[in-house]
């Protein structure tokens, strides 16, 4: 099944590949294999450092049937994707901006039945859709968690791929599988680490999962790239439940430093 899944996703990319259109619109996809470590609202913060720093930005709210990116930037849109997919709505309708300057959103929507669609190809084309706009710097895709077809699809259509994990040795063993699929047919994976100290437990876990994929003789063209840390701090938690942007509210804490740092490090690698 697996494999299968993953033929398929590697004929959409193709196919996508030989119809892409040239954009200044950049894809990352950020996503975790494990739920619960943190992703969307490190999505959404990480968008927020992006647009302060003048870049227009997208977010597509990709967890299928688990959306709460406009929880986290305190919106009520309208339309979701899903009015695009089932062809309801065009493209320009469904992005819904944001009380942020530079951020507009592609909501997704909690509870939505997406197996009553006979192919997933509409989620590559929202993609390709938002990139001929050519009106944003950088798209941001918020996969689900775990590694299903809708989530494959996503990873297949983008080139910089950010996996958020914690040391949490389930979310480690996710990341381990995410690496050994991406490596047939990409370049590299960029690795952060959400609830870490320190910076240095980051590198060396991820020097760890280096050793453990050439040791298992997965492609040695495929590289891992550890882009940083980000701390437990009770200003994330806060900020989430208060529908907040902790990289707004705390500017000069610890934690946004630290994804100013991430994000440093990020405009140097997304192509």
């Amino acid at each position: 099944m697996f494999n299968s899944i993953s033929s398929q996703a590697s004929k959409l990319v193709n196919l996508t590949k030989k119809n892409s259109v040239i954009s200044k619109s950049k894809i990352l996809t950020i996503t975790s294999g494990k739920g619960g470590v943190g992703k969307s609202t490190f999505t959404a913060n990480i968008a927020y450092l992006l647009a302060s720093r003048g870049f227009k930005v997208a977010v597509i709210d990709a967890d299928i049937g688990l959306a709460n990116m406009q929880v986290l930037f305190d919106i009520r849109p309208r339309l979701s994707l899903f009015d695009y997919i089932e062809g309801r709505n065009t493209i320009d309708e469904v992005i819904t901006k944001t009380p942020f300057n530079n951020i507009s959103l592609i909501a997704g929507k909690s509870g939505y039945q997406y197996s009553s669609l006979k192919t997933s190809m509409f989620l590559t084309r929202i993609v390709d859709d938002i990139k001929e706009l050519n009106n944003f710097d950088y798209v941001l895709i918020d996969t689900g968690a775990g590694l299903n077809e809708y989530v494959q699809e996503f990873l297949s259509i983008s080139d910089n791929i950010l996996a958020l994990t914690t040391t949490d040795p389930s979310a480690l063993t996710d990341v381990y599988a995410l690496m050994k699929m991406l490596s047939r047919d990409k370049e590299k994976l960029l690795l952060c680490f959400n609830h870490t100290k320190k910076y240095q437990i980051g590198e060396t876990i991820s020097k760890s999962l280096i050793n453990l994929a050439q040791k298992n003789r997965l492609n040695p063209n495929f590289m891992i790239k550890y882009i940083g840390n980000v701390s437990t701090s009770t200003n994330i938690s806060t900020t989430s439940r208060l529908r907040k942007l902790f990289a707004h509210e705390f500017i000069n804490d610890h934690i946004t430093l630290q994804l100013q740092k991430v994000i440093d490090i990020l405009l140097k690698e997304i192509k």
